[in-house]
């Protein structure tokens, strides 16, 4: 008897080496931006894709906030096209991220998503800067 994990045959090493190493080209995790905002290593401009609202409710310590149906190309000339931008949006069920990394993509920056978003930051317990008396960040008015 085979089990549901295994009713598909799992790809070879090879071409999980090549799948899984790809897919960190596209995205970092809440971890990995925490940890080089404790170590002082931010070599890449952390990007909040929510509305005004909802980052002023609640963002990533050091994101700055460019809703991703504003960033166009003369907004961002500001920013050399070697700069690494990291994307988030409220969680997984957003794709807002996703947005503004083709945006980004398509303007010529690097990008990466920071999978989770608010959702994954809140899970791995790190706090929210909150620009507001309010406590709960809101979902996403991209």
């Amino acid at each position: 008897m085979t089990s549901l994990v295994r009713e598909i045959s799992a790809a070879p090493s090879a071409i999980a080496l090549m799948h899984f190493s790809n897919r960190l080209t596209f995205e970092t995790d809440c971890s990995d931006v925490y940890g080089s905002q404790q170590a002082g290593e931010v070599d890449f401009v952390l990007v909040d894709t929510r509305g005004p609202l909802a980052f002023e409710r609640g963002h990533v310590p050091g994101a700055i906030n460019i809703p991703g149906r504003l960033m166009k190309a003369d907004g961002l000339a500001v920013y050399p096209k070697n700069t690494l931008f990291v994307v988030y949006c409220a969680g997984p069920h957003c794709n807002g991220a996703n947005k503004a990394a083709v945006k980004l993509a398509a303007l010529g920056y690097p990008v990466k998503e920071m999978i989770g978003g608010v959702t994954g930051w809140l899970d791995e317990g790190f706090q929210l800067s909150v620009a507001t008396a309010a406590k709960t960040p809101i979902a996403c008015e991209c």
